[in-house]
């Protein structure tokens, strides 16, 4: 799946009236995409032609030919999609443990599996390149976002990377105060609008700092400041299942660009690897 169907059921809560008519068209008639002009469709959705072209674009795509050729991956895939899409699964009271299990496994595998269809190459990369380059790294995030940023400084620290997650808000406007060029903070927040997170990377870029997203795919408050985005795609649901999904897909992506940046200097940080790892072998009953 190209992700292109993903991408606009993503985005659909931040699409204008004249959007929504041209997302609602497409998603119930993908295959007649394929089929039709430009013109056709703007008549279909009793828009302007200019506003399909701009639609394309707020996708990504140059125009409408290349936005045709990229869902023409995700038509062959559809019904096969949308079958496990309805597998999202809440966890509903009085669900045998049976099923817990597997909608939990379920749910978690498919939003790496739709993180993977939003991921941009090019923006893991300048996260990857941001990292490596940095001389200081500020991990910010609030509630269950905060286990994410901790993970990541756990994981950055090991590798000798000069890194803090905070979650308390005092100490992320603090932090962001002192940071300056050349400095990256990784902001995490599924929603985009979380307002302690906000208020710190406005003041951290202010201060110089390079900002990366770690948020739902779509346009929010936090992508629209940070100068690097990093997607990922989760299904909200009534209970804390689509939370726990969400954290696996972000914990996921910040795998992912921590393999980057070791990739990168791996012959600088085996030294950091190997004393780490034999320091924490002396707080096992058995060391390795």
């Amino acid at each position: 799946m190209a992700g292109t169907i993903l991408k606009i059921k993503e985005m659909s809560g931040s699409f204008n009236p004249t959007e929504k008519r041209i997302a609602n068209y497409i998603l119930e008639n993908p295959g007649s995409i394929l089929h039709i002009t430009i013109k056709d469709l703007a008549e279909n959705c009793g828009v302007s032609q200019s506003a399909i072209v701009r639609f394309c674009k707020q996708l990504q795509f140059n125009g409408f030919k290349d936005f045709k050729i990229d869902i023409a991956s995700d038509v062959l895939n559809f019904q096969r999609d949308n079958e496990e899409e309805d597998r999202y699964t809440d966890i509903k009271p009085g669900d045998d443990l049976k099923s817990i299990i597997e909608n939990v496994c379920i749910n978690n595998k498919k939003s790496i599996d739709d993180t993977l269809s939003v991921l941009d190459y090019n923006e893991v990369k300048r996260a990857v390149d941001a990292v490596h380059k940095a001389k200081r790294i500020d991990f910010y995030g609030v509630g269950a976002s905060w286990i994410v940023a901790l993970d990541a400084m756990q994981k950055f620290m090991r590798i000798g990377k000069y890194c803090y997650a905070y979650s308390d808000a005092h100490l992320q406007v603090t932090a962001a105060s002192t940071l300056k060029k050349g400095d990256v903070v990784f902001a995490i927040s599924y929603s985009g609008e979380t307002k302690d997170i906000i208020d710190s990377i406005k003041i951290a870029k202010d201060s110089g700092a390079l900002i990366i997203s770690l948020t739902k795919y779509g346009v929010s408050t936090l992508s629209e400041i940070a100068q690097i985005n990093l997607f990922l795609s989760s299904p909200e649901i009534t209970m804390r299942s689509g939370a726990m999904a969400s954290r696996i897909a972000q914990l996921n992506v910040i795998d992912i660009v921590f393999s980057g940046v070791a990739s990168l200097e791996y012959k600088n940080i085996k030294k950091y690897l190997d004393r780490s790892r034999k320091s924490t072998s002396l707080k096992r009953y058995k060391p390795l």
